[in-house]
């Protein structure tokens, strides 16, 4: 399980080791992200954690949306033996993370280095490139007026002179501002570079120790305990310096019954905390989770029927931007609140919300591509109709081949299997996923790791028949996943519409 590191010096160019944390059963979710925007390769994952290896730079790793957090990897082993020995033998065991190959720490840390160093040099490049622009704009404005004004001599010298003489103490007031502004902001920029770069190179680095422990492992020690032991062999051997509060350094030390990780924090600040968001709402990786299993393609009509706070619809327009977003509810606080966070985002105008019921939308049978909802799970929205009006009303508005990603709490999925199970026959074809390491399946309790492609062909005849038939009518289950939500679980549900469902 030793992970593989790279030459010695080796940097970002040459592609670094990372591992993101993840909310359970989000791992899927992450591994395809990490592959399609990082072109990362060796991807694999273990329960809450995908390891990958890119040669991505910081502002491409700030761009992961499935992700909690980010880290660069140190090393990555099998987990510590917790037996019956003296306490200071399985110290012994932890401090051998720190001594038994220091190599892999130095390598980590100069991976680290060039990755700020790299990212504070592009940022400086990119000012350099805004200033001059900015310049180079000022001339041109300076050239066209000067060109307006000799057009202007041959009619009017007069009134031309006034005009001449106003522009140049203009063009003189504003070239003296942008100078000194321009002048200003280099000098803090290179600053702020330069105190980050000093501090980086320093032999003596300031850190302190983050550490998990879970499993057998956890409930022997706490982890302040365990923190200090490696803290203690990482001064010992490095000679680096503990500060608690505010560190230079981050060490994040995970051992549980399975594995044992140790790792920097990339950012101080969680992937998962969007600075456009102002009021959470659902948790922003499983919205963009659900944004990205819609395959959202530009030109798409997509609606969110229960918007709630529109944390699905944020974070599907700040990916998907060329679509036509409308959110829905029945509440005016809700939808109040979608609208600040709209604002906040700068989405105002491309998401249009309506106060409707979901069980009356007010749209032609057939009319929109997507459908993503949170299904409220009746704790703190009640529902006022059941999941199966729900369904159909949906099922109705949406076009053939259209597509439907929902949210649902345990309670929800139950049903709607035992309703499958229990109504009409389904013809079902066992396939199996392309993608290594990842389970696709309609139930996720099943021991198998295969899902279910559901088909079926059936007309409605009367309206008896269509109380009793299958909330899924011409929806057919195509993926299922189930992820945390903390204290709860759910399923993430992705239908295809087969067929018109003459509703």
């Amino acid at each position: 399980m030793s992970e593989a590191r790279g030459e010695p010096g080796s940097g970002p160019e040459a592609g670094a080791r990372f591992f993101c944390t993840a909310g359970r059963g989000l791992e899927p979710f992450l591994m395809r992200e990490v592959r399609a925007r990082l072109a990362a390769t060796q991807v694999e994952y273990i329960s809450g954690k995908v390891f990958f290896t890119t040669c991505s730079d910081l502002n491409m790793l700030k761009k992961l949306k499935s992700a909690e957090r980010l880290f660069l990897l140190i090393k990555k082993q099998f987990p510590l033996i917790i037996s019956s020995v003296s306490k200071g033998k399985i110290f012994n065991e932890m401090q051998r993370l720190i001594n038994e190959d220091p190599g892999s720490w130095l390598n980590a840390i100069s991976i680290w280095k060039n990755l700020l160093e790299l990212d504070a040099k592009k940022e400086k490049l990119s000012q350099r490139d805004d200033n001059q622009l900015k310049r180079k704009v000022g001339e041109n404005e300076i050239i066209a007026k000067k060109l307006k004004i000799e057009q202007m001599q041959k009619i009017e010298e007069n009134r031309d002179c006034q005009l001449e003489k106003q522009i140049k103490e203009e063009t003189l007031e504003q070239r003296d501002f942008t100078t000194k502004s321009e002048k200003f902001q280099e000098e803090e920029f290179q600053n702020d570079i330069e105190k980050a770069i000093d501090t980086h190179n320093q032999n003596d680095l300031t850190f302190r120790v983050s550490c998990r422990c879970s499993g057998t492992i956890g409930k022997a020690f706490a982890a302040q305990e365990v923190g200090k032991v490696i803290g203690i062999a990482i001064m010992k051997h490095f000679g680096w310096k503990a500060d608690l509060r505010n560190p230079q350094l981050e060490i994040f030390i995970h051992l549980n019954d399975i594995y044992s990780v140790v790792g920097i924090p990339v950012f101080r600040v969680s992937l998962a905390s969007r600075a456009y968001i102002k009021t959470a709402g659902l948790r922003s990786t499983i919205a963009w989770a659900m944004a990205s299993l819609a395959d959202i393609k530009a030109g798409a009509f997509v609606l969110d029927p229960m918007c709630g706070l529109g944390t699905i619809l944020l974070e599907a327009a700040k990916e998907w931007p060329d679509v036509y977003y409308v959110g829905a509810d029945v509440s005016d606080s809700q939808l109040l609140g979608t609208w600040d966070n709209l604002k906040a985002a700068g989405l105002e105008d491309k998401i249009e919300l309506l106060k409707i019921s979901v069980i009356e939308l007010p749209l032609p049978s057939e009319s929109v591509d997507i459908i993503i909802s949170d299904i409220p799970f009746g704790k703190k929205f009640k529902l006022g109709k059941d999941i199966k009006s729900i369904l159909q009303e949906m099922e109705r508005v949406l076009h053939v081949g259209g597509t439907i990603v929902l949210l649902l709490s345990e309670d929800h999925h139950r049903r709607l299997t035992d309703c499958k199970e229990s109504s009409i026959p389904f013809n079902s074809k066992d396939s199996h996923t392309d993608e290594p390491g990842i389970k696709k399946c309609l139930n996720p309790e099943e021991k198998t790791g295969a899902f279910k492609t559901v088909s079926t062909s059936f007309e409605a005849s009367n309206h008896k028949f269509l109380d009793r038939m299958s909330p899924f009518g011409s929806l057919v289950p195509v993926e299922c996943y189930k992820v945390s939500l903390g204290k709860t679980d759910a399923f993430i549900c992705k239908y295809k519409k087969s067929h018109s469902s003459g509703l």
